[in-house]
C-alpha cells in the first residue's frame, strides 16, 4: 500500500521546527482519537497514520533519513510504523496526558509503559558492509529482577493501593473555579506503594546484566544504516513490552575503494605506454581482482564502468557499479634506455622538450 508524505499527514511544511510539528500532530490527533471516534475505522487508520508521521518527524535521526531517502529508507532501518493502539501509546509514554488530560487509553496508574530504547554502535570493515556480516556485540542493560520478576516487592509481600491518592496515582485541587491534577506525592504517581522492597533489585524491579548478542549487518550497509533487535531495550514497567536495541553501522574507510552510493571507485595507476597502446589489466574488486580491458589512447582521470561488480542494494534488487579511476603517472626518474625513447619519440611527434644535461662523469668520458 502507497504511504502519503509524513509532512502531509500532519499538514507542515517540510522545514518546520519541532513545535510546529507537535502543535500538528495534537490537532490530528485529538480528532481522530479512538476513544473519540469508537464506531468510525477510518479515524482508526487517520489516528494510526497521524501518528506513524510524528512518530518519525519529531526523531532528527529518523527525520534525516526521511528527508533524504523517503519511505524505502526508513524500511531499511526496520520501521515500519505503528501495528496498534496500544503500540503508539505505549511509545509515546505520557504524551497524551501531556496533550489532552487524559493517558493513553484510560490514564489509569500503573498501566503498562513500554520500556526505553537502546543503542549500539558497531564499527565494520568496508569488505564487511560489501558482503554481510554476523557479529557478536555485548551489552550491558536492565533487565527485570529475576527475584521479584519485576513487582519490586520481596517474595512474599506484594504492592499496597497508595492511601493518600487510592490508587489513583494523582491528586486534585481545586483552585476557584479550576481543579488541578498533579502526580502523587506518596507514590510518585504508580498508585501504590512498596512496604517490603525486594532486596535484589532494591525495590526497582531490574537488574543489570552484560548480555551477548549476534547480530546480522546485510550485505549493502552504509555508514548510518541502522538494524532493530526487537525487544532487546529496557524492560516496560508493568508488564509493558520491552523497548527496542538500534544497532548503529559505522563502517571502516577503505585504503583501496571509495563508495559513492552503490557503486565502488578504485583508482587505477597505469604508464605512458600502456595509456597509449592500451593493456589488459588486473584491478582490484570487491570480489578480489578481476579483468579491465583497458582501450589504446585512454586518458587520465577517464572513468571505466563495470556493471554488477558494486555494493547490493539494499531493499532492491542487483548491485551497483565497480568504476576504474584511470591516472596515468608520468616516470620521475629514467633510465638512459628509456629517456632515449622518449627523445625519440619527442622527435617523431615534432614536441618541443628539454636537452639532456650531461652530468659530470659524462662529460669526463667524453
Amino acid at each position: 500500500m502507497t504511504k502519503r508524505d509524513y509532512y502531509e499527514v500532519l499538514g507542515v511544511e517540510r522545514n518546520a521546527g519541532a513545535d510546529a510539528v507537535k502543535k500538528a500532530y495534537r490537532k490530528k490527533a485529538y480528532e481522530f482519537h479512538p476513544d473519540r471516534n469508537s464506531h468510525d475505522p477510518q479515524a482508526e487508520e487517520k489516528f494510526k497514520e497521524a501518528s506513524e508521521a510524528y512518530e518519525v518527524l519529531r526523531d532528527p535521526e529518523k527525520r534525516s533519513l526521511y528527508d533524504r531517502y523517503g519511505h524505502e529508507g526508513l524500511r531499511q532501518t526496520g520501521f515500519g510504523g505503528f501495528s496498534n493502539f496500544d503500540d503508539i501509546f505505549s511509545s509515546f509514554g505520557d504524551i497524551f496526558d501531556d496533550f489532552f488530560g487524559f493517558g493513553g487509553r484510560g490514564g489509569r496508574a500503573g498501566q503498562a509503559m513500554r520500556g526505553s530504547d537502546l543503542r549500539y554502535d558497531m564499527e565494520i570493515d568496508f569488505l564487511q558492509a560489501a558482503h554481510g556480516v554476523e557479529k557478536q556485540i555485548e551489552i550491558e542493560k536492565d533487565v527485570v529482577c529475576p527475584s521479584c520478576e519485576g513487582s519490586r516487592s520481596e517474595p512474599g509481600h506484594s504492592a499496597q493501593t497508595c492511601p493518600m491518592c487510592r490508587g489513583a496515582g494523582k491528586v486534585t485541587r481545586s483552585q476557584g473555579f479550576f481543579s488541578i491534577s498533579t502526580a502523587c506525592p506518596q507514590c510518585h504517581g504508580e498508585g501504590t506503594r512498596i512496604s517490603h522492597p525486594c532486596k535484589k533489585c532494591k525495590g526497582t524491579g531490574v537488574t543489570q546484566e552484560r548480555k551477548r548478542l549476534n547480530v546480522k549487518a546485510p550485505a549493502g550497509v552504509d555508514t548510518g544504516s541502522r538494524l532493530r533487535l526487537r525487544g532487546e531495550g529496557e524492560p516496560g514497567r508493568h508488564g509493558g513490552p520491552a523497548g527496542d536495541l538500534y544497532i548503529v553501522i559505522f563502517v571502516k574507510e577503505s585504503q583501496v575503494f571509495k563508495r559513492h552510493g552503490d557503486d565502488v571507485v578504485v583508482t587505477v595507476p597505469i604508464t605512458f605506454s600502456q595509456a597509449a597502446l592500451g593493456a589488459d589489466l588486473k584491478i582490484p574488486s570487491l570480489e578480489g581482482e578481476t579483468d579491465l580491458a583497458l582501450p589504446a589512447g585512454a586518458q587520465s582521470d577517464t572513468l571505466h564502468r563495470i556493471t554488477g561488480m558494486g555494493f547490493p542494494r539494499l531493499g532492491g534488487y542487483g548491485k551497483g557499479d565497480l568504476i576504474a579511476h584511470i591516472v596515468v603517472k608520468t616516470p620521475q626518474k629514467l633510465t638512459r634506455e628509456q629517456e632515449k625513447l622518449l627523445r625519440e619519440l619527442a622527435e617523431l611527434e615534432g614536441a618541443s622538450v628539454r636537452p639532456h644535461y650531461k652530468g659530470l662523469f659524462e662529460k669526463f668520458i667524453g
